[in-house]
């Protein structure tokens, strides 16, 4: 299943591609002779600017995150507490985790909120799968090898497929007193196989009483 998913290690391979574009651009125009007024002149170095343009300088990683941007708050056990940053006081939170697949490779995200009171859903949760997903397979989720239950996929954009999970008070009850949930995809390359996808519940109930509640 290790091709299942495979963004990430390709963007990682073009960022490790991209300084060799350039050092080869570099030695074509060496091995091009120069003008007096085409060759570098004393105390600069030819390419210099165009190399620092490529390279971060770095930021404070103690200042306040820009108005609107995300930022991790905290980790409670597996979860991060992804936030957004407002003028309010309290920013919005929801809980996060990133799940892998048995070989370690990044395959699947959940994100979790709560909702307000008076409808049957107490939480929402947001499950975001690879687009090379079966769709009419759905996903399923169990905790600790209980009864599955099964969602439906609601639409995919570039970034994959989504999953949008109404979490009733039992569905919670469940995760707090649970060591792990495994959601369940299958590959539309391979119907005949599954990818279990273990989501783990430690820090469950302490993230889950400092989330936010989203307005719908």
């Amino acid at each position: 299943m290790s091709k299942f998913m495979t963004a990430l290690p390709l963007c990682a391979a073009l960022a490790l591609t991209a300084p060799m574009t350039a050092f080869a651009q570099t030695a074509t125009e060496e091995d091009t002779p120069q003008t007096e007024e085409q060759q570098p002149q004393p105390g600069t170095s030819g390419n210099a600017s165009q190399i620092e343009e490529q390279l971060s300088l770095g930021e404070d990683a103690d200042k306040d995150p820009d108005l609107g941007k995300p930022y991790t708050k905290k980790e409670i056990g597996a979860w991060e507490m992804r936030c957004i940053k407002t003028e309010e006081e309290v920013d919005p939170c929801q809980m996060y985790q990133l799940l892998a697949d048995g070989e370690g490779a990044p395959v699947a995200e959940v994100s979790l909120f709560r909702l307000p009171d008076g409808g049957q859903a107490k939480a929402g949760a947001t499950v975001v799968v690879p687009l090379e997903t079966a769709l009419p397979a759905q996903l399923t989720l169990s905790v600790d090898g209980g009864k599955a239950r099964r969602y439906p996929y609601a639409f995919c954009n570039p970034v994959g497929c989504y999953v949008r999970m109404g979490l009733t008070d039992a569905d919670i009850g469940a995760f707090k007193r649970g060591k792990e949930a495994v959601l369940t995809i299958v590959p539309a390359l391979a119907p005949d196989q599954e990818v279990k996808l273990t989501l783990s519940l430690d820090g469950f109930t302490a993230s889950y009483d400092e989330v936010s509640v989203i307005e719908q």
